[in-house]
């Protein structure tokens, strides 16, 4: 079992995961949505896009930009069942359960988080 720190290490020694980084917009929209909304955004999308044991066009079901959950769905590795089988060992073809889920978000967030510390900015409200 591995803390969400060292998940996130882990991800810093891609080159590939590395490379996502927050716009100022999206981290302006990530202050101004506040922490409870972003989450909330995050389990919607997770809920959409990877519970489902065969989600529809996986591998290319999540956007590479358009709101501050998809850039962390790359740059976290959640971003399809592949991913999610290639750097977590989550089977797939089985449904997600809810608590694959809760620490998929907790890890998107803790990524939102770091990203928002990393350009000066207060993180989101509530976090």
């Amino acid at each position: 079992m591995h803390t969400v720190e060292e998940l996130l290490n882990n991800l810093r020694r891609s080159k590939f995961r590395s490379s996502f980084s927050l716009t100022g917009d999206e981290i302006r929209y990530c202050r101004e949505k506040g922490y409870d909304v972003i989450k909330k955004h995050a389990y919607d999308f997770i809920n959409e896009k990877l519970r489902p044991a065969q989600p529809y066009n996986d591998g290319k079901q999540t956007p590479m930009k358009g709101h501050p959950v998809f850039k962390a769905m790359h740059a976290c590795a959640c971003c399809c069942r592949d991913c999610l089988n290639k750097w977590y060992h989550v089977p797939k073809n089985v449904e997600l359960c809810d608590a694959d889920c809760d620490k998929i978000v907790s890890l998107l967030m803790a990524w939102v988080g770091d990203q928002i510390r990393k350009n000066g900015h207060s993180n989101c409200q509530g976090s």
